[in-house]
């Protein structure tokens, strides 16, 4: 009789014990974590302001489209807060990117009035937004390598070196080690 007592004693203390003796939710790691969902792979952008500029945008992002897999540019929906926005100015072509993926491009008149491909231009600043760095000087070949391959260079698909850094850039993304 003691011994069936003491034993029902103990099976109720550990039931109530349960969630301390168990690993810490926090350890487990979430679905999210391990298997991303397609949409975290979309970035949106919004080319409204890109003016004379929007073709070339919408050629640029469906260059990067088809050549890479990890991440995906597709116009915001109207009323739909965009990853990148694209505005079209009479500087130079720059972009000021935020956290990968995120940020401002600027197509500046004074490159596409030299001569500069505007799909090249606008590819080369896409690659930016997908956390690749300018490559200058560099060949015609790269697409990073910008205004250094001159103004005959029309080339605005990105090198192999090239995709593979950006699928690289959202696959750590995805897995939270980010360069």
């Amino acid at each position: 009789m003691r011994i069936r007592t003491l034993t029902g004693a103990l099976a109720a203390a550990l039931l109530m014990s349960g969630p301390v003796l168990t690993a810490p939710t926090a350890a487990v790691p979430s679905p999210r974590a391990t298997q991303p969902l397609a949409a975290d792979r979309v970035l949106t952008y919004d080319a409204r302001a890109a003016a004379e500029f929007g073709a070339a945008v919408d050629r640029g992002a469906a260059i990067w489209n088809a050549s890479v897999d990890g991440v995906e540019l597709r116009p915001a929906a109207a009323g739909q807060r965009a990853d990148i926005h694209i505005v079209a100015d009479d500087g130079w072509p720059r972009s000021l990117p935020g956290s990968l993926g995120r940020g401002t491009v600027y197509i500046g008149r004074q490159a596409i009035d030299q001569g500069h491909s505007t799909v090249r231009v606008t590819a080369h600043e896409l690659g930016h937004m997908l956390g690749l760095p300018d490559r200058k000087p560099g060949p015609c070949s790269d697409l990073m390598s910008g205004a250094s391959a001159g103004t005959s260079c029309a080339n605005a698909y990105p090198s192999a070196a090239e995709k593979a850094r950006v699928e690289r850039n959202f696959a750590e993304a995805r897995t939270g080690a980010l360069p």
